[in-house]
């Protein structure tokens, strides 16, 4: 679950807490901006700004503002000093953003959700100091959800739109929101268990796909956010397709990986990987060949899967995939 459908759950049990955002880093400081951590009313953590004494003043920060309808910026110098004390083990200085989470902002928070599962451009528009705290969700088309802001304030969420770089400005904190990322897991066997898990919690949306319901169901992949029992070829008709998606192929048998990776060929996609010894691979790529396939596209399929750490085991494998996942989502 992530981090904002976590707020909302707490929202809906009638509880809230305070959001911490990085809003500025300088040097080597460990999140980026806009990393965040929700610290609940009864002390649980969710996220992270960055570990060690930098989330424990956080939090400590947090307790005092709980309950309140106010924000609070602090700085953190992660020093000398710090790294000697060994409570941080890098230097720079981090600015956060705290703030209240509350009924207030509910549908901001829904809609935030909404647009990061549909893939809809949207900005988050926070304005905070010492009397003024102010939430909104500014689509791409310029509609507004939650506090009114000016057409001032649209034009520039839509120029962080078209950046798609968070911006400090005075009190105010404009971030576009960062769209889910789908990963279709193509078979249901022993390695797909463990990717399932390792990719949620590296943040991707977990789709797990498989012919047979004795394998693909919620008892053997509880952390999958969708489920699709039916023969490969009909499930693409289930599946989008924009170009943002990660597919990974695990399936049972050379055929099935054939057939599926044909189908993903004729879609874009971020990436494309398929399990499988090097002469099973180029077996397969071969039969792409003659069926027309040009080598370029082909060439861009990463087989064998996963970045190269000696694995043997599944979870080893699944570990050695999801590393490949984020380096390619990752890449500048």
């Amino acid at each position: 679950m992530d981090l904002f459908s976590i707020i909302l759950t707490h929202l809906e049990q009638g509880s809230g807490g305070v959001l911490a955002t990085v809003l500025r880093r300088t040097g080597s400081a460990p999140r980026d901006v806009g990393a965040k951590m929700l610290v609940t009313e009864d002390g649980e953590m969710f996220g992270t700004v960055g570990g060690g004494q930098l989330e424990s003043d956080a939090c400590a920060k947090a307790r005092e503002i709980m309950g309140r309808d106010t924000t609070m910026v602090f700085s953190i110098n992660m020093d000398a000093t710090r790294v000697e004390d060994k409570d941080m083990l890098c230097g720079g200085n981090v600015d956060l953003l705290l703030e209240p989470v509350t009924e207030r902002h509910r549908n901001v928070y829904e809609a935030l959700k909404r647009c990061r599962q549909d893939r809809e451009p949207a900005v988050v528009f926070t304005c905070f100091g010492a009397d003024v705290f102010a939430k909104s969700l500014i689509r791409g088309d310029g509609t507004v959800v939650g506090d009114p802001v000016d057409k001032k304030a649209i034009e520039r969420c839509m120029d962080v739109l078209r950046r798609r770089e968070p911006e400090l400005s005075g009190n105010t904190f404009a971030e576009p929101a960062r769209i889910i990322v789908p990963l279709y897991i193509f078979g249901a066997g022993h390695v797909s268990q463990h990717l399932s898990k390792i990719a949620k919690i590296a943040g991707f949306f977990v789709t797990v796909i498989d012919d047979r319901k004795e394998f693909a169901n919620l008892e053997r992949f509880p952390d999958a956010d969708s489920i699709v029992v039916g023969e490969f070829r009909g499930a693409f008709s289930s599946l989008d397709f924009t170009g943002n998606e990660y597919v990974v192929i695990l399936t049972r048998s050379h055929e099935y990986d054939l057939l599926v990776l044909e189908e993903v060929l004729k879609r874009s996609t971020k990436y494309v990987g398929m399990i499988g010894s090097e002469r099973k691979v180029r077996i397969i790529l071969d039969r792409l060949h003659e069926k027309g396939f040009d080598r370029k596209v082909t060439a861009g399929v990463h087989a064998p899967i996963g970045i190269d750490i000696e694995a043997e085991i599944p979870q080893e494998i699944a570990v050695s995939i999801v590393a490949e996942l984020i380096k390619v989502k990752n890449a500048k």
